[in-house]
């Protein structure tokens, strides 16, 4: 009978030593922002399901909302522009961004487009750059080949969203389109620029 007090105190008190790690990992897993990233990679995934069945117009309908949903599409644009930015007239942001977001849908929808046992693994835990956050992640092929996809978050309204995309983990998209998008405004206005990021998704687009 002491035997068995004996052990049974020894398993509760182990259950309670356990606890504290399984709810630190718990919460480590329920990072928003890590949330944001992996609701998204379900909606692509759900998505490139039926790529074939939907086409690029349909997955563009899919993927919109998610879309509009993690990035911060208005924040991402004016960065992108850089200090040129400041010199331009609402009316010329608002064309901006509505040109930047159709880009950003279009890119999903044109390279994502159907699926063959992919999957995308988010690293739950999350690096701080100041007030912002690193996400890093991972496309997993069929062939076990992972290409890296990581994303620098801030808070906007209260949630977490994308304002970079690193490809194959270090390559800046901001830096890359920051370099195009500022040249651009500069030798030809806000509605150069528009007309530029416009004609390269009607291209995408038509070319399914």
């Amino acid at each position: 009978m002491r035997k068995a007090v004996y052990w049974g105190v020894w398993a509760l008190m182990a259950f309670f030593l356990v606890q504290p790690a399984s709810r630190g990992l718990a919460a480590e897993a329920a990072d928003p922002a890590v949330h944001q990233i992996e609701a998204f990679y379900m909606k692509l995934v759900e998505t490139m399901k039926r790529g074939k069945e939907l086409g690029i117009d349909g997955r563009y309908r899919q993927l919109a909302p998610a879309v509009e949903a993690v990035f911060d599409l208005p924040g991402m644009a004016r960065l992108s522009v850089g200090p040129a930015w400041n010199m331009l007239t609402e009316m010329e942001h608002s064309a901006i961004v509505q040109a930047f977001t159709r880009m950003t849908v279009a890119n999903y929808a044109k390279n994502f487009t159907s699926f063959d046992g992919e999957r995308f693994v988010t690293d739950p835990k999350v690096q701080m750059r100041n007030e912002d956050k690193i996400v890093e992640s991972k496309l997993v092929g069929s062939d076990k080949s992972a290409t890296p996809f990581n994303y620098r978050m801030r808070q906007v309204d209260g949630m977490w969203k994308i304002i970079d995309v690193f490809l194959n983990g270090y390559v800046s998209q901001l830096a890359l389109r920051r370099a195009d998008f500022s040249s651009t405004v500069a030798s030809s206005g806000a509605a150069g620029l528009v007309k530029k990021i416009n004609d390269l998704v009607d291209r995408q687009m038509a070319g399914g």
